[in-house]
């Protein structure tokens, strides 16, 4: 059984059993259940068109990215599976409920998301029940038993803000579990690029779901849309800076096509580099970040033929001269700073041409798969075996060994060419 199917198969099973359990006895303190549904339902119902790590090859990931795409929803859930007492008094709800109610509400806040097409919505919901299904089983029960009667007010603070560390640990690891077995991606990069999410809108999470928790048990419910404020104008905020990346990664590219527009270089190749590099990046295990420069550098490697007199034919740069090859590298650096872009993005460009061993990784796959995509456009049928095979021909001065071997795992992997030779 593969992994998505066995995290949703124990989800669907943990919201069965939940489910009848709830039936079975009812619906305790429906208040406080109808409130913390309704915050739950609005977290998702405003969550933006879902951009988690289970996307299509050819566009990066950010560590800008949101690695919660509902962050009120999810600190409601967590603060109500954590929620011990209600305006001094205790809470009646146990883990069964905690765990119906969060799906109840999660689904229907997943409605317009659903009836659109924006997934993934089965990830999203097994993740989002199981996380708050692992909350609500370690405290609830102990909770109801009088366990944490002893502990102080700062002690039972940090005992709730504990839990919630872990638990979104889990929801961390299930995220790159999910997205490994999607994409088959080295799940070491996707799992540090959760947890580099859960320091940024995981804690804000962490601390609203904690806070929200304790504010209730003392003020009550009148205390949910108060503390939530914080958290609504920080996804307000994600999601004005996440518009504004879009906008610039869709100005690098316009600024890509000029070759293309100008005639220099054929149409399409820049995307096709900048999405076969990201492949082969995410094959080798560079960060989000890293996937960034990566990505804005393949879309403008060609941008220094634009100072050219006399075009490239075809634009294939990869069988000139090294020193022309560097020349028209060191153009494409200095065309690339004037425009703004990071400056970690003009250094790609700006040593793709030298010899592998003295460039940065991402130097290395532009190289690498540029070449592979100028002599796979040019040698016929066959084209993308004979590449391949000149490329590792070249490994011995021109392209570093394990971006070629890298690009050969990623062609096989997502039948981008035909099977390679044995």
């Amino acid at each position: 059984m593969t992994a998505p199917r066995l995290i949703c198969g124990s989800a669907g099973a943990l919201a069965l059993g939940s489910l009848a359990v709830t039936l079975w006895t009812g619906v305790d303190e429906r208040g406080v259940a109808l409130a913390f549904g309704l915050l739950i339902a609005v977290g998702e119902l405003t969550r933006p068109q879902a951009r988690n790590s289970v996307r299509a090859i050819g566009t990066s990931m950010t560590g800008a990215r949101a690695r919660e795409a509902a962050p009120i929803g999810a600190a409601g859930a967590l603060s109500y599976a954590l929620l011990g007492e209600v305006a001094g008094r205790p809470a009646q709800h146990g883990a069964a409920q905690v765990v119906t109610v969060v799906l109840a509400a999660s689904l229907l806040g997943s409605v317009p998301h659903i009836w659109q097409g924006r997934g993934p919505t089965l990830d999203h919901l097994a993740r989002r029940v199981l996380t708050v299904g692992f909350a609500a089983v370690c405290f609830q029960p102990l909770y109801s038993r009088g366990v944490f009667e002893t502990l102080d007010g700062p002690a039972y603070a940090l005992l709730v803000l504990t839990l919630l560390v872990l638990t979104e640990l889990c929801d961390a690891v299930l995220a790159a579990v999910l997205a490994h077995s999607r994409t088959r991606w080295p799940f070491g990069p996707l799992l540090r690029d959760e947890l580099r999410g859960l320091l940024g809108i995981g804690s804000a999470v962490c601390a609203t779901g904690a806070v929200m928790a304790l504010a209730v048990a003392v003020a009550g419910l009148w205390a949910l849309p108060v503390f939530c404020l914080p958290l609504l104008l920080t996804q307000l905020s994600l999601r004005r800076y996440a518009a504004v990346r879009a906008t610039y990664r869709q100005t690098i590219a316009s600024l890509a096509r000029s070759t293309e527009v100008a005639g220099y270089t054929p149409a399409g190749h820049a995307r096709r580099v900048a999405t076969l590099s990201l492949a082969v990046g995410r094959d080798l295990g560079l960060s989000g970040a890293e996937l960034t420069v990566l990505e804005y550098a393949a879309l403008m490697h060609d941008i220094g033929q634009l100072s050219l007199v006399d075009p490239v034919p075809a634009g294939a740069t990869a069988g000139l001269p090294p020193a022309e090859q560097q020349r028209i590298a060191l153009l494409g650096g200095a065309v690339v700073r004037q425009t703004g872009v990071d400056a970690a993005v003009a250094v790609v460009v700006e040593r793709q041409a030298d010899p592998y061993r003295e460039q940065p990784l991402a130097a290395r796959i532009v190289r690498a798969v540029n070449a592979y995509e100028e002599k796979a456009r040019d040698a016929g049928p066959g084209g993308p075996l004979t590449a391949l095979e000149e490329l590792r021909l070249g490994t011995a001065g021109n392209y570093a060994p394990e971006v070629v071997e890298s690009l050969a795992r990623v062609l096989s992997r997502d039948c981008l060419t035909l099977p390679l030779p044995g």
